[in-house]
């Protein structure tokens, strides 16, 4: 008698512990490959004025847990709207993180400049995904609210 009790109060606490991970503001695709989405900076620090020091401080970071350096030539990074920053040959060594910046600036080891004028990543929510040269998704974070402006996609 007492199985049968403890069987409603079990489902009860599952829908819960499910409806508690799906409300969570941001997920992650499986990190395949090694290559994936860290950390996003989806809201400038700050008014948005959309100076290059406010555009550059919205970023994201691509990061390579692999033991082998990654060619990213022909990813693309890219949001909800349709906005889209595609890699020139550029090789993320191993272990290593690259990070891509929404303004302007000279390109260097571990930074990438979208050469932007206006924001990217919405503050309200957005999703950004890393796609293949062959146009398969290689990983995607979302968030779907304002918040503390940044987003863990690990």
């Amino acid at each position: 008698m007492r199985i049968r009790t403890a069987a409603p109060a079990v489902l009860a606490a599952t829908a819960l512990s499910a409806a508690l991970l799906a409300a969570s503001p941001a997920s992650a695709a499986s990190h395949q490959g090694g290559l994936h989405l860290g950390y996003i900076q989806y809201d400038s620090p700050g008014r948005d004025t959309r100076s290059n020091a406010s555009l550059n401080a919205e970023w994201v970071n691509i990061h390579n847990n692999t033991r082998s350096p990654i060619q990213l030539k022909g990813y693309k990074l890219k949001d909800n709207t349709g906005y889209t920053y595609t890699f020139g040959s550029y090789k993320i060594g191993a272990g290593k993180t690259v990070k891509v910046r929404t303004g302007k600036g000279t390109n260097a080891s571990g930074v990438r400049y979208w050469g932007r004028g206006s924001y990217v990543w919405n503050n309200t929510g957005d999703k950004a995904r890393l796609v293949k040269p062959s146009g398969s998704l290689q990983d995607s974070c979302s968030w779907s609210r304002t918040g503390s402006g940044h987003v863990s996609c690990h």
